[in-house]
C-alpha cells in the first residue's frame, strides 16, 4: 500500500522512540515509548476503536520532551487479543494490568481518545492509579443518540451482516476499503486536500489492523453500548475534556452534561473540527494537554 508522508513527521522525528513488548497475563502487548522518563510526568495514551498507537502520533509530535507511553489495545495493531471478551470491562482491567507491568504509578496522567475515553473512564472508576485524566473527543452519550445516529445504525447493520456471513466473506466485508474510505470521508472536516489525502491513507493503513473478526465485532459492540457517563460519578481525580465543535459521534451539549457529572472537570471545545481532532488539529489538542499536564508544547 502506498504511504502518504505525514505532515507531522518532521516534528515527531525530534522525539526519541522505543518499541517494547510487555507480557500482560501471558499475552503479548506492544507499546511505544516516546521521550524519556524523569523529565516530567508520564502520560499514558489510549487510542480509539479500530486504530492503534499511530493515530495519536500527530499529537505526540507537538509534545517534545514529554514522556509518553502508548500501547496498542489488545487485538489491535501489534498487540495480541484478550483471552476473554473484548468488552469495556475487559479492556479496562487489561489497562490497569498493563500500567502496573510497565511500572506506571499514581503520578501518571492518563489520556484516552474516542473509544479510548470509555476504556480510560472504566479503568479509573475501577481504581487505576493516576494523577489526572484527559479525555479527547469523549464518548459522552450513547452513540445511537449522537449527531450521526443514522450513521451509527447503518454501522451496526454493517457489523451485524459481517458477523452473520461466513468467516471469509464476513471478514472481507469488515475490511472492505470502500467502506473504510467512506467512513474516513464522513469523519474528516478539513478542506485541505493534502491533509485529507493523508488522513484517508492513515485509515487505509491502520483501520483494518485487528487480529480477527471476533476482536472487531466484540470491540464494536462495546463501543456503541457504553459511554463515559456510566463511570463519571466514580472518577474523583481532575479530568480535562477536549471536545470538538462538529463531532459526528457526540454533541457538545452531551460533553457539557458529562462535565457536570464529573466531580472535578474542565472543558475546552476546539472549533471547526470533528471527531478527528488527533489528525486535523493535533497542535490545539497538544496545547490543551500541555496546559493541563504542565508540560512543554510546540
Amino acid at each position: 500500500m502506498k504511504v502518504v508522508p505525514s505532515p507531522y513527521a518532521a516534528l515527531l522525528a525530534r522525539t526519541p522512540l522505543t518499541q517494547h513488548v510487555a507480557v500482560v497475563d501471558g499475552v503479548p502487548a506492544a507499546w511505544w515509548e516516546y521521550g524519556e522518563p524523569g523529565t516530567g510526568p508520564t502520560l499514558l495514551f489510549v487510542h480509539g476503536f479500530r486504530g492503534d498507537h499511530h493515530g495519536l502520533e500527530p499529537v505526540i509530535a507537538h509534545l517534545p520532551g514529554v514522556h509518553i507511553v502508548a500501547p496498542d489495545l489488545p487485538g489491535f495493531g501489534r498487540s495480541a487479543p484478550l483471552p476473554g471478551e473484548h468488552s469495556i470491562d475487559g479492556y479496562a482491567a487489561w489497562l490497569a494490568r498493563f500500567a502496573a507491568e510497565v511500572g506506571l504509578d499514581g503520578s501518571t496522567i492518563v489520556l484516552g481518545h474516542s473509544f479510548g475515553t470509555i476504556v480510560v473512564a472504566a479503568a479509573l472508576a475501577a481504581g487505576l492509579p493516576a494523577d489526572r485524566a484527559i479525555l479527547v473527543n469523549p464518548i459522552a452519550a450513547p452513540a445511537l443518540a449522537g449527531p450521526n445516529a443514522l450513521g451509527t445504525r447503518l454501522a451496526s447493520l454493517y457489523y451485524r451482516v459481517g458477523a452473520l456471513l461466513p468467516e471469509r466473506v464476513g471478514g472481507a466485508l469488515l475490511k472492505n476499503r470502500l467502506v473504510v474510505r467512506g467512513s474516513s470521508i464522513v469523519l474528516a472536516k478539513t478542506g485541505d486536500p493534502k491533509l485529507r489525502r493523508w488522513i484517508h491513507n492513515q485509515h487505509d493503513r491502520y483501520f483494518s489492523g485487528y487480529a480477527s473478526r471476533r476482536v472487531v465485532l466484540e470491540a464494536f459492540r462495546a463501543s456503541v453500548t457504553h459511554d463515559v457517563t456510566e463511570h463519571a460519578a466514580r472518577i474523583a481525580l481532575p479530568v480535562h475534556l477536549v471536545a470538538a465543535e462538529h463531532d459526528d459521534i457526540t454533541f457538545v451539549r452531551d460533553v457539557e452534561a458529562l462535565q457536570r457529572m464529573l466531580p472535578d472537570a474542565t472543558l475546552t471545545v476546539i472549533p471547526e473540527v470533528g471527531h478527528l481532532v488527533h489528525y486535523e488539529t493535533p497542535e490545539a489538542a497538544a496545547r490543551e494537554i500541555a496546559r493541563f499536564a504542565g508540560v512543554p508544547v510546540v
